[in-house]
């Protein structure tokens, strides 16, 4: 399986513009720039990509997880959280939120340190990747 985007350039890059196309179109010329990525600019960002595609396979590695245990999840909401310092992804902060009845909150953190660290973005990621949950 292969999954492609594309991005565009023009001008230079603290003047110019970009947008970024996803092979699903969920993204379709979807404006990126200097002010949307350094600054509080209208558009997206690598680095807001790459916290939606942690948080993301995160959420799904775990879910598999819990099913496979036994434990079907109500609901898991999980904010990721990337931290962009001197030029590099330094940090991945993921904060869950789950609904799980029935496991104990050991067996749970069990299950969710191997999402996080064998969901296919954590393993691509060379950074630092830190989870924090609320088990309800």
């Amino acid at each position: 399986m292969k999954r492609k985007a594309t991005a565009v350039w023009k001008g230079t890059g603290k003047e110019g513009k970009g947008h970024l196309t996803t092979q699903s179109t969920v993204l379709d010329k979807t404006q990126y720039s200097f002010g949307s990525r350094f600054e509080e600019g209208i558009g997206t960002n690598p680095e807001e990509l790459i916290a939606a595609a942690h948080a993301g396979c995160f959420t799904m590695k775990l879910s598999f997880n819990l099913t496979e245990a036994g434990f079907p999840p109500e609901e898991l909401q999980t904010e990721g959280q990337i931290t962009f310092e001197d030029g590099a992804v330094t940090k991945s902060h993921l904060v869950l939120k789950a609904k799980v009845n029935g496991i104990e909150n050991s067996q749970f953190a069990d299950l969710v340190k191997d999402a996080e660290k064998n969901c296919p973005v954590s393993k691509l990621l060379n950074t630092e990747i830190s989870v924090e949950f609320t088990l309800n």
